[in-house]
């Protein structure tokens, strides 16, 4: 594999800090940026040139074959299956259920999957499991709707059961949906959790390909895939990731006008179609906490939520809770993303 360029060429930018009391305990840095409908950079935050793994981020341009494929259509897939396509799911019964639906529908079951078990996040889900002694199963991982995705083209392209080694036909498709997006040539990939490849890009490339899916052509079956994805997405929030996660709270609190996905290792991607924008930001620690605060305030800076929603609140300043319940601080986004639009 073609080693990655450093990490940033600039140096990052603060997009978050964490107080206490009146002294500023840690500070999370990174990258940030906006594109427009063509392409263009129109604000940058740190390096936009700064390479990157999506990670989950990108499940969006995973999908698109699935779509374009017509392998959606001939499985009969609607928008909840499309949505969960998207997800990285807390494998709630919602999610896991509809899954292994659609499995099922397929002809086909959880050694099927190659993305591996995974105990879920749900709570309630992760303590029926103690109580009743089962294990989890792949279903339960947070890929399983990506996967069931890949298994649904993989019937469709008549391809080896194999379908998440990167030579396969399925990731060839997907790889080249993932660089006509970004509009640049991958300079290789790493294993995801989920053992699927993950192709990396500049970030800016990935911020310029949630502009394309921010403006689809809708003549095309490209943009026509890009739409009926945003849409699964925003009707189904709470399947493309769970109760108290960011992208679902984020997308219920956008009321449509937003799709927003994380990724590991502290990714963040929104997809804005009313200014025809998308965003890409990367913290460089991985830290979760930094990338929820910055896209909720950049979604604030960008009209789409305002300050004072609850969901804002929760993420972009987030009262510090010590185990007595008293307020000692907070968790803010940098005040370089909170002002100055």
């Amino acid at each position: 594999m073609t080693a990655l360029k450093p990490l940033s060429t600039t140096s990052p930018a603060l997009l978050c800090e964490v107080i206490r009391g009146d002294f500023v305990e840690s500070l999370h840095a990174g990258h940030a940026v906006i594109c427009d409908a063509e392409g263009q950079v129109v604000r940058v935050w740190g390096d936009a040139d700064v390479q990157v793994f999506p990670r989950s981020s990108c499940k969006m341009l995973q999908a698109l074959p699935l779509l374009e494929s017509g392998a959606a259509d001939a499985a009969g897939l609607n928008d909840e299956a499309l949505a969960l396509a998207c997800a990285s799911h807390n494998g709630a019964h919602i999610h896991t259920d509809r899954v292994g639906a659609w499995l099922k529908d397929l002809g086909m079951g959880d050694d099927d999957l190659r993305c591996g078990p995974q105990r879920p996040d749900d709570r309630e889900a992760r303590h029926e499991m103690i109580r009743t002694g089962a294990s989890p199963c792949q279903v339960h991982n947070n890929c399983s709707g990506k996967h069931a995705g890949f298994l649904t083209l993989n019937r469709h392209l008549g391809g080896g059961t194999e379908y998440h080694e990167p030579d396969h036909p399925v990731q060839r498709a997907v790889r080249e949906a993932f660089e006509e997006e970004t509009g640049e040539t991958s300079p290789g990939y790493g294993i995801d959790g989920c053992s699927a490849p993950n192709f990396a890009t500049s970030l800016g490339g990935l911020a310029r390909a949630m502009a394309k899916f921010a403006a689809p052509d809708e003549s095309s079956v490209r943009g026509v895939a890009q739409q009926r994805l945003y849409e699964a997405m925003v009707t189904h929030p709470a399947l493309v990731a769970g109760e108290g996660r960011a992208c679902t709270g984020l997308m219920r609190a956008a009321k449509g006008r937003a799709a927003v996905k994380t990724g590991a290792e502290g990714v963040f991607v929104a997809i804005l179609p009313e200014q025809g924008l998308g965003v890409a930001l990367k913290v460089n620690d991985g830290t979760t906490r930094a990338s929820e605060a910055a896209i909720a305030a950049i979604l604030v800076g960008l009209g789409v939520l305002e300050e004072n929603d609850p969901e804002v609140q929760r993420l972009a300043n987030a009262p510090l809770i010590n185990r007595r319940g008293m307020t000692v601080g907070s968790v803010r986004a940098a005040q370089a993303l909170r002002t100055g639009w």
